[in-house]
């Protein structure tokens, strides 16, 4: 298969392309800055040419599209709309609008930016599936807490992306979901969290390995069961 990984530089994007492309798949990984991205330039080293690293900003509309030039016109099975930023935790007093602004123009429209640049590619492939990295803090039954409000309300956003994506190109045969890939150790996760990233991805790929046109619009959690909504 072919697939495609946003935000692949580093944490749950990184290894995402070290899983598939472990397996044999082709795997495009786009990322901001390549040039910055020693690990992941280091692994697309390492895998015999099954991995091409290109460079891609999801919330620029001109970037977005000298990347899907630069994917070219051929198949393309998956494509897991990874790229994201947490900028801050600020609660309502401290909410700076600019940057909110920002990570929704990130987390919610780059999404759609790449998945409609890539529709072609995608109905053009075997696997056709888009699937968008969300979190636990999007799902509005749990919010319990309060806070994040930026990161929260973008993330959402996503998911109903997500699930809009899934009606608007189920006749394409595209299944769309959101996945929750659980409180991570990464950057963002940090080093309190429970879950690995390498136990997270390696779910979230069966996930998507094991999805069907019924599953379109789903929040899937990495062990399998729906996340809340």
């Amino acid at each position: 298969m072919k697939i495609v990984v946003t935000g692949s530089n580093r944490g749950l994007g990184l290894e995402f392309v070290r899983q598939y492309a472990a397996r044999g798949d082709e795997v495009v990984a786009a990322c901001r800055m390549p040039d910055e991205a020693a690990a992941l330039r280091d692994l697309a080293g390492s895998t015999a040419g099954r991995v091409t690293v290109l460079r891609c900003d999801v919330a620029d509309d001109a970037s977005v599209a000298a990347f899907a030039a630069a994917v070219g016109a051929g198949a393309v099975d998956v494509v897991i709309n990874n790229a994201g930023v947490a900028g801050s935790w600020a609660g309502l007093a401290d909410v700076d609008m600019e940057l909110a602004l920002r990570i929704y123009s990130v987390n919610a429209l780059g999404p759609l930016r790449v998945t409609r640049a890539l529709l072609g590619n995608l109905r053009k492939g075997s696997g056709k599936r888009v699937a968008s990295v969300s979190s636990g803090l999007a799902s509005i039954a749990d919010n319990t807490s309060g806070g994040a409000y930026a990161y929260r309300l973008s993330k959402a956003a996503l998911n109903m992306a997500a699930k809009t994506l899934a009606a608007d190109l189920a006749s394409d045969g595209i299944v769309s979901v959101a996945l929750n890939p659980g409180w991570v150790k990464t950057d963002m996760g940090g080093a309190n969290a429970p879950t690995a990233i390498v136990d997270s991805v390696r779910g979230m790929v069966g996930r998507i390995d094991a999805l069907t046109l019924a599953d379109g619009g789903r929040f899937v959690h990495w062990s399998g069961a729906d996340s809340a909504w």
